[in-house]
């Protein structure tokens, strides 16, 4: 089979049960996610999926990699925030081997439109690490309308140069995508495959929908924008998204390449404060299912069949290795990658195979380790077990009645630590909110 084109689509902080073909309910103006769920329905769903962190910028780090983002300094900071704009420590090298930059190499075109996240110009960015083109945010998170980070820096680029456009940034976002896929459909049709990376900051903070323009001003100084909300603007915020990546599969349909597209779609770690992660608990910064259980969908009709369903564990990074793999790419063999190929689940959603994930987060100290049904995981002192098939809500702590498999896994966790950077006095926990916010969840 030839090398096939590849759409990576990212949301920011979407819920496990957000989508329909998740769980989701419809909301007051009807089917939140149609189209993404036409993606699920039409390829393959995982339904034990996880992100490799509970946060943005290090789950990047993984993303692109293709290795756990505990290797490299930057990714630390849970997450980088704008005290990182003017560092040279805090983002990812250019010389590390990257998803786009190996890709490159085995003849694809490759761009990222969206939410970047890993350290700024000029000792970082998208055009040192892989891409030939890039259009979007470098910060973690900016107004819709403004287009203006936290600290109130103006931050939309193209390339390394500062872009200024009026628009709502999600429907900017994808009509950049469908622009980059029409501009890159003939190559493609002449042999030369692209890579896309679309990463939206939907459904992610401040609150407003295509029609809140009007709130841009009152969030200005606070992004975080904990004064204001609600699930229906969520919703709404999620459907634009969903129509964006609807008329980009329609452009993929119009120039015939999209059944020799594989589009994957996930988010960067699970929901925040008005998400829905049922039947999961806790949500971004935790190692609870809900912080880490992610949706996956992956659709290619050369490539995988109709509706199908999968359990099979894995990661963020194993999609982009997987990514590679079908792209016919190989990984540097100074970085060995710790991603592992889902190349044959595409081919055969009954593939099963034993795939142990390792997590750890600075905030309250938190480790979780997820070998076959069990899971370990420890949040400030306390050690929890727990059986994740039997019980995905985490509520039955099985520590004191298997005190061998919880040695075990302790254990294992352990020896996986023991390899990686060490966490430095100096690196950030952003929260953002706390209970006195709001009351915990």
């Amino acid at each position: 089979m030839t090398q096939p084109n590849i759409i990576y689509i990212v949301s920011d902080d979407l819920g496990y049960a957000d989508l329909g073909c998740y769980g989701g309910r419809d909301a007051p103006f009807g089917a939140v996610s149609p189209h993404i769920d036409a993606l699920a329905a039409g390829g393959l769903r995982l339904t034990q999926g996880y992100a490799n962190a509970p946060v943005c910028s290090p789950t990047r780090f993984a993303m692109i990699t293709m290795r756990y983002q505990y290797r490299l300094r930057g990714a630390l900071e849970e997450p980088m925030n704008s005290a990182s704009k003017a560092s040279t420590t805090l983002g990812l090298p250019p010389q590390i081997p990257t998803l786009p930059s190996l890709l490159r190499e085995v003849g694809y075109n490759t761009a990222l439109v969206g939410k970047w996240h890993l350290g700024y110009p000029p000792t970082f960015g998208p055009l040192r690490s892989g891409y030939d083109e890039y259009f979007g945010i470098m910060a973690g998170g900016v107004d819709y309308f403004t287009h203006c980070s936290s600290r109130g820096d103006h931050d939309l680029y193209i390339g390394e140069k500062e872009h200024h456009e009026v628009g709502y940034l999600t429907d900017v976002f994808s009509d950049r995508a469908v622009d980059c896929v029409q501009r890159l459909a003939e190559p493609a049709r002449r042999g030369k495959p692209f890579f896309l990376s679309l990463h939206y900051t939907a459904p992610h903070w401040p609150w407003e929908t295509r029609d809140d323009a009007h709130v841009a001003p009152e969030v200005a100084k606070n992004l975080f924008h904990l004064d204001g909300g609600n699930v229906n603007a969520y919703r709404r915020m999620i459907h634009h998204m969903d129509e964006g990546i609807g008329r980009l599969v329609q452009t993929l349909r119009e120039e015939g390449l999209l059944d020799k597209t594989l589009i994957v779609f996930t988010s960067d770690n699970g929901g925040e404060r008005f998400s829905d992660n049922w039947p999961l608990v806790g949500g971004k910064m935790d190692l609870t299912e809900g912080g880490i259980r992610v949706p996956w969908i992956a659709h290619w009709p050369q490539g995988i069949a109709v509706g199908q369903v999968s359990d099979q564990h894995c990661m963020t990074m194993d999609w982009s290795t997987t990514m590679l793999a079908v792209g016919g790419g190989r990984a540097h063999p100074d970085f060995p990658l710790d991603g592992v190929s889902l190349q044959a689940l595409l081919s055969d959603a009954t593939t099963r195979f034993e795939r142990p994930m390792f997590w750890r987060m600075n905030h309250r100290h938190q480790r979780a380790m997820r070998l076959g049904p069990w899971k370990y995981l420890k949040v400030d002192d306390h050690e929890y077990l727990f059986n994740i098939d039997n019980d995905a809500r985490e509520r039955a702590n099985l520590a004191l009645r298997q005190p061998e498999r919880l040695a075990d896994m302790r254990q294992a966790w352990l020896d996986w630590d023991a390899t990686l950077l060490p966490i430095p006095p100096d690196a950030g926990i952003s929260l953002g909110y706390s209970v006195k916010d709001m009351p915990q969840r």
